[in-house]
C-alpha cells in the first residue's frame, strides 16, 4: 500500500463518507450505519449510530447546555463495507474503468459508487 510522507497511513482508503459499513469488531459489533466523517489522520471513521458516547456541553447564549448523545469515531480496521448488491460485508479491490480507477466489491465484482 501506498504511504504518504513522513506518516505510516496509507494515502487512499478503501471506505469513504457516505458508505454503508458493518462493525466487524468491538461492543457494536454487527450494527450497521454510514459514514459521516473520515479522520485520515488517526485512520478513524465516524458512524452514524455507532459508538455512542454522552459529552456534557455548557450553555451558550445561542445554545442549550445538558448532556448530548452523539457518535465517535471508530478504527478503520474495525469497519468492513457493506456490498451494494448483497448487502453482506465484503472486502474492496481497486481496478481501471474507461480510464478511471474505481473502487469493486471483491464479492460480488460490482463497482461500488
Amino acid at each position: 500500500m501506498a504511504t504518504t510522507k513522513n506518516t505510516k497511513r496509507p494515502s487512499k482508503f478503501n471506505i469513504r463518507r457516505g458508505d454503508t459499513v458493518m462493525v466487524i469488531a468491538g461492543d457494536d459489533k454487527g450494527k450497521k450505519g454510514e459514514v459521516l466523517q473520515i479522520i485520515p489522520g488517526k485512520m478513524r471513521a465516524v458512524v452514524d449510530g455507532i459508538n455512542i458516547v454522552k459529552k456534557h456541553v455548557k450553555a451558550t447564549q445561542t445554545e442549550e447546555g445538558g448532556i448530548q448523545e452523539m457518535p465517535a469515531a471508530v478504527h478503520l480496521s474495525n469497519l468492513a463495507l457493506l456490498d451494494p448488491k448483497s448487502g453482506e460485508p465484503t472486502r474492496v479491490g481497486r481496478k481501471s474503468v474507461d480510464g478511471v480507477n474505481v473502487r469493486y466489491s471483491k464479492k460480488s465484482g460490482n463497482i461500488i459508487k
